[in-house]
């Protein structure tokens, strides 16, 4: 049984094959914008989210305890993602949902909007935030007990005009906090010692290694893929984080994972967080330069390649097979350039 809740109420339906569980939501253009707009912006708000290190900050609608989920970012940061990358009205997916912050800022932006997520505390968590404050719109938002694996099961192909998501960190959360990055009382807060995981369910990706995690992220992105508009985009918010004296570079791996399924990545975006963090402890001083991962984080902004091009045409093994050719080439070459 997959059970399903909107910003109404809730439904339960057992679903008897794979047609019965498609989700009838609108996933067209309600706004008067020319055709070749790719959002609803102004001039000036344009301008203001062409800068590629962006702030923000929370709000009282923002969840921040960290016993109702691991791992958040504010509303405004979702709500910038949307209003950059659709028009009111289109469709927003975030394969895991978590604390439902996308779905509360699709809603302000007047964006249709379907989340999923494994764990049923975190779809009632969605659920009691979309029912906090109901808005007459003309869109609708639904989240879905389920795995990111099942998506394609309920949407249908080409409707989705962004992806948007802060998926786990692979096994990097799965061990017990040691707050080093905390200055004096605060280093034993309500945090220290515990395991801020999101769950151990085996289908979780936050209990995978990372290459594991790597591999998984790219096969759920793969079956994604089909589902998304020729053009349409996808943005994924991680951070690095160290462990046991190396970085660990989750950006690098999603990068990877996603190149490598038939996503073009357009742009790497910071999320300077200096403005949200405060008393923030010495880190390696005196011998061993770190930067404090919980300074910034990534946004990691993909799309569909355009139906017909030549990037979208290319397979995984043709891409690995074209490098190869090219760094084999330029090792012939290299001895008669001069």
């Amino acid at each position: 049984m997959t059970r399903i809740r909107n910003n109404v109420g809730v439904s339960e339906v057992v679903q008897q094959s794979d047609q019965d569980l498609k989700i009838m939501i609108g996933h067209e253009r309600i706004c008067d914008c020319p055709p070749n707009h790719i959002n609803c912006m102004t001039a000036k708000e344009w301008m203001k989210s062409q800068i590629g290190v962006w702030q923000f900050s929370y709000e009282g609608r923002d969840i921040r305890d960290k016993k109702k989920h691991p791992a958040t970012y504010p509303i405004a940061l979702a709500r910038r993602c949307i209003d950059l990358f659709t028009h009111q009205g289109e469709l927003v997916v975030d394969p895991f949902v978590g604390s439902g912050t996308t779905l509360v800022a699709a809603r302000d932006a007047n964006r249709n909007a379907v989340g999923f997520d494994l764990h049923k505390p975190y779809i009632d968590l969605t659920n009691e935030r979309l029912q906090n404050r109901m808005l007459f719109t003309d869109t609708e938002q639904v989240v879905v007990e389920s795995d990111a694996r099942n998506i394609p099961d309920y949407l249908e192909p080409e409707t989705v005009s962004l992806f948007l998501t802060s998926p786990p960190y692979a096994n990097l959360l799965n061990r017990k906090r040691k707050n080093k990055s905390r200055k004096g009382e605060d280093r034993k807060n309500d945090q220290f010692g515990k395991v801020e995981q999101y769950s151990q369910d085996p289908r979780d990706l936050g209990i995978l290694p990372l290459e594991e995690y790597g591999k998984a992220m790219g096969d759920i992105f793969k079956n994604l893929l089909p589902l998304l508009k020729f053009k349409g985009h996808c943005v994924i918010n991680v951070p690095d984080m160290w462990w046991e004296n190396q970085r660990i570079t989750i950006h690098i791996t999603i990068i990877e994972a996603l190149r490598n399924v038939g996503y073009e990545l357009r742009n790497i975006i910071i999320w300077d967080r200096t403005n949200i963090v405060n008393r923030i402890g010495i880190f390696g001083w005196p011998r061993n330069y770190i930067t404090m991962g919980v300074t910034f984080e990534y946004l990691l902004h993909f799309w569909r390649p355009p139906n017909g091009s030549k990037k979208a045409d290319i397979s995984a093994n043709e891409t690995c097979q074209r490098r190869r050719r090219i760094t084999t080439f330029k090792a012939n070459c290299s001895g008669n350039l001069f």
